[in-house]
């Protein structure tokens, strides 16, 4: 198993350490009523960890990676049993069943991304010996397949299908964790509003598949001058967002101004020996405790207005001192 190549497919999904979710919650729910098992898991194996993304009969919400059973289940296709965990040599000393919860049946089918990668296990537990019939492992498996295709539907929902950026609901979902992180902790962020310049005329001239490798091409430009942890989304049509963690808004303004120049500089190819030029206006917010995620958004988008109304092809931002 390629656990680097697996825990980056977990990555992608983005879901570790999200708020419950009605969907997830009631598969627990609807596992431990139909199978008659006191705990029931959705559980997702991170690199020294077990999170559990929903749980029912457990009182923790992570465990050590080395004491899961989803340890196990992760590294095969099929569906883990274990009849009897003092039987088990794996299992017989693990103190998940010498001590609480006390663990002694185990059933976990394998959570696969599209990919093809196990990131985790839907599981039914008990506190004594079991025998799982084929068709509670059917019953198993037919909610497991539930909860893979929801997270395989977070996935579709947060990537823009062109340029591999985050869709809005996907880049509002970051601004307000990086805002409620603000609230909580008092850490700077800035967020960018970009918008393509006379992106109509390039559509008009040239054809819609030219402004399609132009989203493209402006997408790869962002991503290869930002930094490994900050967020691209697009917005809408030609309009982008970056998110900047831990950037307060003299370095805000600076960052999008590096990124403003780097797509002046490049030459986009729209197909054949056919190349444009392309500039972007930008707009830039740093958070502040008196607004919200959305006011936060909108301040720079205002300034993204402004900065079209100035001339285009230019940075600005709501600290007018910046803004010269």
């Amino acid at each position: 198993m390629d656990d680097e190549a697996r825990l980056a497919a977990l990555g992608r999904l983005e879901i570790l350490e999200t708020p419950p979710e009605e969907l997830f919650e009631n598969v627990v729910n609807l596992v431990r009523t139909v199978l008659a098992v006191p705990i029931a898991t959705v559980s997702l194996v991170d690199r020294n960890r077990q999170w559990l993304k929903a749980q029912r009969g457990l009182n923790v919400n992570e465990t050590s990676r080395s004491v899961s059973f989803c340890t196990h289940t992760i590294q095969q296709r099929e569906p883990l049993i274990v009849e009897d965990a003092h039987l088990d040599e794996r299992f017989a000393t693990n103190p998940l069943v010498l001590g609480g919860p006390r663990i002694r049946s185990y059933a976990g089918v394998p959570l696969r991304t599209p990919d093809g990668y196990n990131v985790g296990s839907l599981c039914a537990m008990d506190t004594k010996p079991r025998r799982f019939s084929p068709a509670d492992i059917a019953i198993l498996s037919n909610f497991a397949n539930v909860v893979s295709d929801e997270l395989e539907l977070r996935m579709i929902a947060r990537s823009d299908y062109l340029t591999g950026a985050l869709t809005r609901r996907g880049f509002e979902e970051e601004l307000q964790r990086e805002f409620d992180r603000h609230a909580r902790y008092h850490r700077p962020a800035s967020v960018v509003f970009l918008d393509i310049d006379h992106f109509k005329s390039i559509n008009d001239t040239h054809g819609h598949p030219a402004g399609d490798q132009v989203l493209r091409q402006l997408a790869d430009v962002a991503r290869a001058t930002l930094r490994p942890n900050d967020v691209l989304g697009r917005l809408g049509g030609e309009e982008f967002g970056v998110l900047l963690p831990e950037t307060g808004a003299q370095d805000g303004f600076v960052a999008a101004e590096r990124l403003r120049c780097a797509l002046q500089k490049h030459t986009f190819a729209i197909g054949g020996l056919q190349t444009l030029k392309v500039t972007a206006s930008l707009g830039v917010s740093s958070v502040a405790g008196h607004m919200s995620a959305g006011n936060w958004l909108a301040e720079a988008d205002q300034e993204l207005y402004r900065a079209k109304a100035e001339g285009r092809n230019c940075t600005r931002m709501t600290d007018l001192r910046m803004a010269s």
